[in-house]
């Protein structure tokens, strides 16, 4: 596999959301201001496949082992000072594993699961944190760093809002607008059917996923988010893929713990911590009680057994 972290010259660092970010390479190659703000990131999708993005100049590449190297990625690797020879031999290198990879996936049964690519909202960009010191307040109220996600703004008229961009292997398939006036309705979407929040940023390594609802509880836990009412086939069918232990945490009220027949019919453990009559879902739990804290209590209290969690459940109704 191309190690690209090594690749990439300058200093590197990882973010909580599983991101690998640095100084984009792109940038002035390609007539835009050169990036000193470590605007550029890697994210592994598997252990043989990841994807680049720039926020600064929007540049945007991948590799997939078993294919040939793009134009893109070849442009990426040559302004990180490799020479075409050497190019030339990674990219056949990869193609020439691609029979053992049909082999592998051919006895997947996981469905290949798509998504069209979205353009964000006209005018956004990367959240500046010296410039955009009230977007970067309103998340810091909900004990969210802008290390966390990728978050975007726009420059116009409407900058009372925070846009959380949808990905899917490395590409924006989708967003969110969070408007922190007091507009109704708070939330305005544009979404895909079956796709699942944040599961881009779930690393190999992990044995467990939590799923909420939302997309700031996601965040402030490092989980996913189904955002509905209940959990599609389609969504059931990605996260099957993680290969790993699911635990729903749903919003404490009567419509939020509603998700917790189909969450067993789907086999995933729930867990409905004590927290206290104030808290209404995770992000508040992190918010008063801290991020590992708000882990720990979620891990403890997670079970299938039906009897356990009627109990707990006849508390908010």
């Amino acid at each position: 596999m191309l190690d690209i972290i090594t690749v990439i010259p300058g200093k590197k660092r990882s973010t909580p959301s599983g991101w690998h970010t640095f100084n984009g390479v792109c940038c002035h190659n390609r007539g835009h201001r050169q990036d000193n703000r470590s605007r550029a990131g890697i994210i592994f999708t598997s252990a043989d496949q990841w994807n680049y993005h720039c926020f600064n100049c929007q540049f945007k590449c991948g590799y997939q082992s078993g294919k040939l190297f793009t134009k893109n990625l070849r442009l990426l690797l040559t302004w990180c000072g490799m020479d075409q020879d050497q190019i030339t031999k990674l990219s056949f290198e990869s193609f020439s594993k691609r029979a053992i990879s049909d082999i592998y996936h051919s006895q997947d049964p996981a469905k290949v699961i798509t998504f069209k690519e979205v353009p964000l909202p006209v005018d956004s960009r990367p959240v500046d944190t010296e410039k955009d010191t009230e977007h970067v307040a309103y998340l810091h109220n909900r004990g969210i760093s802008t290390e966390d996600y990728p978050f975007y703004v726009v420059d116009n008229e409407v900058r009372n809002r925070i846009i959380i961009p949808y990905f899917h292997n490395g590409k924006i398939v989708g967003n969110t607008s969070r408007f922190y006036d007091n507009r109704q309705p708070k939330y305005l979407s544009e979404q895909q059917k079956g796709y699942v929040f944040n599961l881009d940023n779930q690393r190999s390594n992990w044995k467990t996923c939590i799923l909420v609802e939302g997309q700031f509880d996601a965040i402030s836990i490092g989980g996913c988010a189904y955002m509905g009412s209940t959990i599609s086939d389609m969504q059931a069918d990605l996260i099957r893929q993680l290969q790993r232990e699911i635990i729903v945490v749903p919003d404490r009220d009567a419509a939020g713990l509603s998700i917790c027949d189909r969450a067993l019919e789907l086999g995933y453990k729930i867990s409905i911590p004590n927290w206290g009559d104030e808290i209404k879902d995770v992000n508040d739990a992190v918010c008063k009680y801290g991020k590992l804290p708000t882990l720990l209590s979620i891990l403890q209290n997670a079970t299938s057994s039906k009897i356990v969690l009627e109990i707990k459940r006849k508390r908010f109704k």
